[in-house]
């Protein structure tokens, strides 16, 4: 059996072992394979005779699919798998396998890494005193922005699976308010005090909103000028997701505009970032390489779990398959 890693660097610089791999069948990785519709004749080429792929963000279309006769299982290195073709891959009989809980502590502290930092600027501030603004100063203390204490505000999480209640966790042991928006509403957590509301009400209602929910046609873009408008001025946006939830020209033109107070975000609508982003020029944004879900203890988990995926599926107990109508599998098919 031969399976293709597309894109095995991100996950896998060389801190950790493909070995696991390595026992299921012949294995071969590249660290990049590309990340753009133009790179599909590379895909092709690197993987028409696999059985099994692996990717991250190399995009997987219907047109390479066609090439992939001997293909049984993709097999998604992350959460999301917007980059394949599900249809595609359904109506050619290929299950499509992800890893959902790999990163849920790592991104709930990433994201609270992102608002202290707007909070508090600790950057700026470590580099004012290594640049001598504090022994220069006639005072003993001294702030370069204004500061924010977030005990008594609310914080608006909009997608409430894993990492939305980690990220809730964190906020009501820091003394906020929980606001939150869901596909849908569990009992349990309404017991719990829980508030659930409909998003614009949470966009009016919350100091911090925080996404935290899938890419879907009605989640693409929802932060827009409407939305904007809606929110506070002294507003926080944090941004763990997914880019593409966001207008990013509609953000920028607000921040500039001060209609909200901030943004951070970890993630862009392409990636690798665009010269021309508009985010980039936007003021009080604050934007990270998509580290969120990079820690080492999180990338360890997510090759594990990977291969427990393969592993469990070449036994004939296929585990987290998201589409799970696909009408073949390994054993069925004959090579």
């Amino acid at each position: 059996m031969k399976i293709v890693v597309l894109d095995g660097y991100t996950l896998n610089p060389g801190d950790l072992s493909w070995e696991a791999f390595e026992k299921m069948g012949d294995l071969e990785v590249y660290d990049r394979t590309g990340y753009d519709m133009d790179d599909q004749d590379k895909v092709i080429e690197r993987a028409k005779d696999a059985d099994v792929i692996l990717t991250n963000k190399t995009p997987i279309t219907e047109e390479a699919l066609r090439h992939m006769d001997r293909l049984k299982y993709i097999g998604m290195l992350a959460t999301g798998y917007n980059v394949v073709d599900v249809e595609a891959a359904t109506q050619k009989g290929v299950a499509l396998v992800n890893v959902p809980t790999y990163g849920t502590e790592a991104v709930a502290q990433m994201t609270f890494a992102l608002l202290l930092e707007v909070c508090h600027h600790v950057g700026a501030h470590h580099q004012a005193v290594k640049e001598g603004e504090w022994a220069r100063n006639p005072d003993w203390s001294f702030w370069k922005f204004p500061l924010i204490e977030l005990a008594g505000k609310t914080m608006g999480i909009v997608g409430y699976g894993r990492i939305g209640q980690a990220v809730g966790k964190i906020a009501e042991a820091m003394g906020m308010n929980l606001v939150v928006n869901s596909r849908s509403i569990d009992p349990a957590f309404q017991a719990q005090g829980v508030r659930y509301v409909e998003r614009d009400e949470l966009f009016k209602e919350a100091d911090v909103v925080s996404l935290h929910c899938p890419l879907f046609p009605d989640t693409e873009a929802m932060i827009n000028k409407r939305t904007l408008k809606i929110m506070k001025e002294t507003a926080i946006l944090i941004n763990t997701s997914r880019g593409q939830l966001v207008s990013e020209q509609d953000l920028a033109d607000a921040l500039n505009s001060d209609e909200i107070a901030a943004a951070a975000v970890d993630v862009v609508s392409r990636e690798p970032i665009l010269s021309s982003n508009p985010l980039l020029n936007a003021k009080n944004c604050l934007i990270t390489p998509h580290i969120a879900w990079a820690p080492t203890e999180a990338r360890v988990r997510l090759m594990s779990l990977a291969a427990d995926n393969l592993r469990q599926f070449l036994d004939g107990k296929p585990i987290n398959v998201v589409n799970p109508e696909y009408s073949s599998s390994i054993h069925e098919r004959k090579d």
